[in-house]
């Protein structure tokens, strides 16, 4: 009777440890479908960032053929802020936390005034295509920049992946600037530098904020900056408004510096900083089609060869491990 109850006892204790067995394995099978999911909607929203972006030295270039340097970079700055403001009053988004304000400043710095006003400069002198060399090494600096603030360091199939892609970019408009070294070029330099360090911290903040939150409340902190820097401007530089340089103002006020920025950052926030940088290296080849087809200038045949080589770059850094 002893064996027969233990018998009928263990039943019970072998059932129901299935049950628990299956359900522990359809938590781990939906929380990896989720994770998936989100990586494919970050490359997404990450790769719209980038085609924002690369149209935004074209969009520069129309500018300029009726607004000055300054009073470009000022005003597209304020029509940004004034969007940005705009969303954040009809959503009633309360105030940032004190302890997020030093990143948005560093945001601000390099995204809001610094890239704008320093890659303007250049293209004063500089063609667009010349001008691809900035965002073709911004990946790898990002990604580095992003390994020494956040500790993540990406595996060594990763850096030699980014290394190659930035190298074959480099020697590509290297070569087809005939690799003098110009002041447009200090400038690209020094814009590289500090859009790194912003899209670096912008990729940070948009994991404790939504990513167009980033970018609206960065404007916004610029503002008591750009009012005055864009009515001293235009008090100096009088605009000659055309198609070209209202619709290039208005994409880089709108669509560079806002819309293409939200996607961005929340694109970084999903798939992380070094894997949506990579996606640039996409950029100075999309920009050079845009030069074409928006400009009229050259695309030369080491474009296709140069963009082949990009994108096998690009697929291997997005399957690396971090």
């Amino acid at each position: 009777m002893r064996a027969h109850d233990s018998a009928t006892a263990s039943g019970p204790i072998a059932v129901s440890t299935s049950p628990t067995t299956a359900t522990v394995r359809t938590a781990t099978v939906g929380t990896a479908t989720v994770r998936a999911g989100t990586v494919r909607a970050g490359t997404v929203q990450a790769a719209l960032g980038v085609i924002a972006f690369s149209l935004t030295f074209p969009a520069t270039a129309w500018g300029l053929e009726g607004f000055g340097a300054w009073s470009l970079v000022a005003v597209r700055s304020l029509l940004a802020a004034a969007i940005a403001g705009g969303c954040l009053l009809a959503l009633r988004v309360p105030v940032p936390g004190r302890r997020h304000w030093a990143g948005l400043a560093v945001v601000a710095a390099g995204v809001v005034v610094g890239f704008p006003l320093l890659t303007t400069l250049a293209l004063e002198t500089s063609t667009t295509a010349h001008a691809a060399v900035v965002v073709g090494l911004l990946p790898l600096t990002t990604a580095a920049l992003s390994a020494l603030r956040t500790g993540i360091r990406p595996s060594r199939t990763f850096w030699t992946a980014a290394l190659a892609g930035a190298g074959a970019v480099l020697a590509f408009t290297v070569q087809q600037s005939g690799g003098a070294v110009t002041t447009a070029d200090l400038y690209l330099l020094a814009a590289l530098l500090v859009c790194a360090a912003g899209y670096t911290e912008g990729g940070r903040l948009a994991r404790v904020m939504p990513g167009w939150q980033v970018i609206a409340w960065a404007l916004v902190l610029c503002l008591p900056l750009t009012v005055p820097a864009a009515a001293l401007a235009l008090s100096y530089d009088t605009p000659h408004l055309t198609a070209h340089s209202v619709a290039g103002l208005l994409w880089v006020a709108a669509g560079s510096q806002f819309l293409g920025l939200v996607v961005w950052y929340r694109g970084m926030a999903a798939i992380g900083v070094p894997k949506a940088s990579q996606l640039q290296l996409a950029q100075p080849l999309l920009t050079l089609v845009w030069s074409v087809l928006l400009l009229g200038e050259h695309l030369p045949v080491a474009a296709l060869l140069t963009a082949t080589a990009v994108l096998v770059c690009i697929a291997v850094t997005q399957r690396a491990r971090s």
